[in-house]
């Protein structure tokens, strides 16, 4: 029994560790893969999904698992006596663990609202092991150990990163490429515009000044001729005309 109480200390000290750790390196990895130029929002972008995936989601998994199918381990781990409360803590950690799987690959306001959910559980979490920490000296690593820590560390930091991510994405280079040279000389909102313009402008004012005083235009091309349409008319005169002669 001691064994086992032992491994479940062991187990309850090193996961919160170990996803945090898992965390940042998918982020990291996520990050150096995508392609450039690296934006301040992708970097937000990628902290926040793998937040959810490993100290949120696959933590609330593990939380689930050892409370329901290892109550009495998981429970000495924390310094407790088992309780039927368990199961619910367990059932509610598997919801919160599913809704951030959810939230990590969906937009802001489904993180949001997954983070103050998290926020008010693992907050309320924390506080319970502070009071027993003062009331109880309860210093068992399942109480006082790294869960301790976490429970504060990462609702704190996913909300911050919310916080800072931009709302709207970077204006990408192909779009503003694609503008025209109206709408360029729009933007420029009262601005000289370059002098290669004013160029332009000046040559096209001039061609048309020319073009007014040059009188009327001379036809460069003959009327067009229409033979199928008077070609018939014309034979059928003849036609006639051959008829009256006999």
């Amino acid at each position: 029994m001691r064994d086992a109480e032992d491994w479940g200390a062991y187990i309850v000290s090193a996961v919160p560790v170990g996803l945090w750790v898992a965390a940042l390196v998918c982020a990291g990895i996520a990050i150096l893969r995508a392609p450039r130029p690296i934006t301040f929002r992708l970097i937000v972008d990628k902290l926040l999904r793998y937040l959810f995936v490993f100290p949120l989601g696959v933590q609330g998994l593990w939380a689930f698992f050892s409370h329901v199918f290892m109550s009495e381990v998981a429970a000495n781990a924390i310094g407790w006596e088992p309780s039927p409360f368990q199961y619910e803590v367990g059932v509610a950690n598997l919801g919160l663990a599913l809704a951030s799987f959810y939230a990590a690959f969906k937009g802001f306001e489904a993180r949001a609202a997954t983070a103050i959910a998290a926020a008010c559980f693992l907050a309320g979490a924390g506080v319970g092991h502070l009071m027993d920490i003062a009331q109880g000296d309860n210093l068992t690593p399942g109480n006082a150990g790294p869960i301790l820590y976490t429970d504060f560390l990462t609702p704190i930091a996913i909300l911050v990163l919310l916080l800072v991510l931009p709302r709207r994405a970077e204006p990408v280079a192909a779009e503003t490429s694609r503008s025209s040279l109206v709408d360029r000389i729009e933007d420029a909102q009262g601005e000289a515009p370059p002098a290669r313009i004013e160029d332009e402008i000046e040559r096209a004012r001039q061609a048309m000044r020319e073009a007014l005083t040059a009188g009327p235009m001379v036809e460069v091309l003959p009327p067009a001729e229409r033979p199928l349409l008077d070609g018939p008319r014309k034979g059928k005169r003849a036609l006639r005309k051959s008829r009256t002669d006999l």
